[in-house]
């Protein structure tokens, strides 16, 4: 049994870095399926279920370097997030992600109203991090549960949950391509502008992944993100301190989070935005927070927190939310394209919006990814409104 913090830290990053590695080299279809994310998780689980690690000796470890290392990836996650190219989606597609992310919304609400006597005392925690997860990606997901403070368990059975659910998901968006131009046509959709929008995005966005990742830039944003991670830290347990009582609701991590996410944002928009290796660099960080959660949370408590019931949950949420896309759709006359891909950038982000837009046209590929960032910017609050709004259920 491991009982020296760095050790278990340092097991941790191995166990991580050799499921990226293991994808990167071997090119396994396995990997299309099982994500190395999800196998972290399930690792990381079997090993705390097993007592790898003395989970009481090195809590001194996972307290000092959780946290820290959350709101400086948060933070290099938003920097990619410059909003005066998102604005450049165009009206139309814009009103489909936002309708996407509020029928999310009241998927979960209606939801949890409904699943909340089967539920665990507290599960509204876990699913506004799921939806934090499925308005933008992993990383809100694990900044809306520390904003909640869910639980580990909580946490790690949202996460099997967004990866069973969220997969078949895909897999029925991917099918439905095929229904395309019936559904334009019901819509009465106009596609024309489409191909526009994606002439006027791609050599920009594409352009700029192209810049190349070097040491003094993943050096400078390091300590930028380190940085930044300690000054909202201690500017969030501040703010708590000196607010006033009806705002004494939200937590010190719920100021964190929104402090590092808005001076992300705000940095998205400077030369500091453009410096190349924020993606590899806040993956690292990502793979990281990930393995750490997953190391807290044992097999045996997650049974007992009738995960077959979280699982249906969400597939009811993805009904809901499909149902409402469609009514959407019909009301506004939004094409097939921008439902899915919008559907898609919330739930899925840029792992997957970008692969069903090319699935439709590969010149629409930048398209899907700034969809997907965008998910980014609103997936915290949202998720952290989300969560407030179904804690009213009990």
């Amino acid at each position: 049994m491991i009982t020296n913090g760095f050790t278990y830290i340092a097991v941790l990053a191995f166990i991580a870095g050799g499921l990226i590695w293991a994808q990167h080299s071997t090119k396994a279809k396995f990997f299309d399926y099982v994500p190395p994310v999800v196998l972290l998780y399930l690792i990381g689980m079997v090993c705390c279920t097993f007592s790898v690690w003395d989970t009481g000796a090195t809590k001194d470890a996972y307290n000092a370097v959780r946290n820290p290392i959350l709101y400086a990836m948060i933070f290099l996650m938003l920097l990619r997030c410059d909003i005066r190219q998102i604005l450049k989606l165009g009206p139309k597609m814009l009103l489909g992600f936002f309708t996407a992310s509020v029928t999310i919304a009241i998927a979960f609400v209606a939801t949890y109203a409904l699943f909340n006597p089967v539920l665990d005392e507290g599960a509204w925690r876990g699913l506004g991090a799921l939806c934090g997860s499925w308005m933008g990606g992993s990383g809100n997901l694990v900044a809306v549960a520390d904003a909640l403070q869910a639980t580990e368990t909580q946490l790690a059975g949202a996460s099997i949950v967004d990866s069973i659910d969220y997969s078949c998901w895909v897999m029925f968006l991917l099918w439905a391509i095929n229904l395309a131009p019936k559904f334009n046509k019901w819509v009465k959709a106009d596609t024309s502008k489409l191909d526009e929008v994606s002439r006027l995005l791609d050599a920009e966005t594409v352009g700029a992944g192209k810049k190349p990742v070097n040491f003094p830039s993943l050096m400078f944003l390091l300590g930028l993100s380190l940085l930044a991670s300690a000054a909202c830290t201690n500017a969030g347990d501040w703010l708590r301190g000196i607010s006033p009582a009806f705002l004494q609701v939200f937590d010190a991590a719920t100021y964190r989070i929104v402090l590092i996410s808005i001076l992300g944002l705000v940095l998205a928009m400077t030369p500091i935005g453009k410096i190349a290796g924020t993606t590899e660099l806040s993956n690292v960080m990502l793979y990281m927070v990930v393995a750490l959660i997953a190391s807290r949370a044992s097999f045996m408590e997650l049974l007992s927190e009738g995960m077959a019931w979280w699982i249906l949950a969400g597939f009811v949420i993805l009904a809901i939310h499909g149902i409402l896309m469609v009514i959407a759709a019909k009301i506004f006359k939004l094409d097939m394209f921008t439902c899915g891909v919008a559907s898609l950038a919330n739930i899925g982000g840029t792992a997957s919006a970008p692969i069903l837009a090319a699935a439709y046209s590969g010149n629409l590929v930048s398209v899907g990814v700034l969809m997907a960032l965008m998910g980014y910017v609103i997936g915290t609050f949202g998720g952290i409104g989300v969560g407030y709004a179904m804690s009213i259920f009990g």
